[in-house]
């Protein structure tokens, strides 16, 4: 984000759009016959890659709230931060409508209809969005002074997946309070999870945030993890080999639904005339492997107090229609639409439930119809 004391700059109207940076192509059109609807795959490509910066105005902001929710966690009882949390995105407000609610405005009323109540939503996520960067400074500064409760539903079906000794992948929503809450609702379940996580992973993109502002949360998610699997684009088959090695091991493996560190996903219907797009990485390794896939979803109940972390258990629905001898491509792309229409399912259910809380919105037209446009808040977990 640009601050106003440091003037206008001068690249600012120079900035690529995603048409500019990558190259995407439909891959296939995929019919869901018990659905009676498809899902569109797409593979992209880099065309222009981005030059990593060295300090965006955003690093000092980050790191001044850092320094202030540190201070706020070690000194303040709980039942301060969360109207703490609504008075510090309350200074900024004005800025994030006028910049940004008119496109979330009309992306949430294509899922959830025109009655949502969007002014009340957008207010609400960006507490939740700092309520997410304090929980990180509670896990630093806390201590024993805090003590939240996790439920974790769906915990006997994850343990039987387990015992039948294939893997198993969790795939998990951009809810603010996954990104931690989530790890420590298993970990403290007792299920030992390796993390798929691209390498600047965190709060901010440049060599500054990278070195400085990420690796609080990185260290932080590690205490509830077994590992880390880390990639960038151009180690994409060592990640998959690494991920299809854990699998074999019958280890935990978690990624998160972000389209924007993959070369491949996909896009389908969403509530009422919306569109989602998902990551089609996860679908594809339970394709072609025959691992369990779960969804998963971490929501706050009371903030800093109680939390709930769904996991359930996606289908690729009944047996894909018969294709033609020997095409395997055409029957895993088959699979895979029943589970990313599963995730959708699921996704847009515990949407309706906190719709506040969610980080991702896409866009309300397909992607060919505008490829300028990125998806609505793309901070991965």
């Amino acid at each position: 984000m640009r601050l106003p004391w440091l003037g206008n700059s001068r690249k600012a109207s120079r900035q690529p759009t995603s048409s500019d940076i990558y190259h995407t192509e439909i891959i296939a059109d995929v019919p869901v016959p018990s659905r009676d609807e498809s899902v569109r795959f797409f593979s992209r490509t880099v065309i222009r890659p981005g030059k990593l910066r060295r300090f965006t105005n955003q690093d000092l902001r980050e790191s001044l709230l850092s320094c202030f929710y540190l201070g706020v966690a070690a000194v303040l009882p709980v039942s301060r931060w969360e109207p703490i949390c609504g008075w510090v995105a309350g200074l900024r407000r004005k800025r994030h409508f006028r910049k940004e609610f008119d496109r979330y405005e009309v992306a949430v009323k294509a899922v959830l209809g025109d009655a949502a109540d969007t002014r009340g939503m957008f207010e609400a996520q960006l507490a939740a969005v700092h309520r997410r960067r304090l929980t990180l400074a509670a896990h630093l500064a806390a201590g024993w002074r805090w003590s939240p409760a996790i439920r974790l539903e769906g915990l006997e079906g994850l343990q039987q997946a387990m015992r039948n000794g294939c893997g198993v992948i969790i795939w998990c929503d951009q809810f603010t309070a996954q990104t931690i809450m989530g790890k420590r609702a298993l970990h403290e379940a007792g299920v030992q999870a390796h993390q798929v996580s691209a390498q600047h992973h965190g709060f901010s993109p440049s060599k500054f945030g990278f070195r400085v502002i990420n690796p609080p949360l990185v260290k932080i998610e590690n205490r509830f993890l077994k590992s880390r699997i880390v990639f960038e684009r151009t180690d994409a088959y060592q990640v998959t080999t690494r991920i299809q090695k854990t699998l074999r091991a019958n280890g935990v493996v978690l990624m998160t639904n972000t389209i924007y560190a993959g070369s491949a996903f996909a896009e389908a219907a969403m509530g009422e005339r919306g569109w989602t797009h998902l990551a089609s990485a996860p679908a594809n390794f339970a394709a072609r492997a025959g691992t369990a896939l779960f969804h998963m979803a971490t929501i706050e109940t009371i903030p800093f107090r109680q939390y709930r972390a769904i996991v359930t258990q996606l289908s690729a629905g009944p047996q894909v229609p018969m294709l033609p001898a020997g095409d395997k491509a055409a029957k895993n792309l088959a699979v895979q639409a029943g589970y990313i229409l599963s995730k959708r399912d699921h996704m847009l259910e515990t949407l309706i439930l906190c719709p506040e809380q969610m980080m991702a919105w896409s866009s309300a037209t397909r992607l060919t119809e505008r490829q300028t446009e990125a998806g609505i808040g793309n901070d991965g977990a």
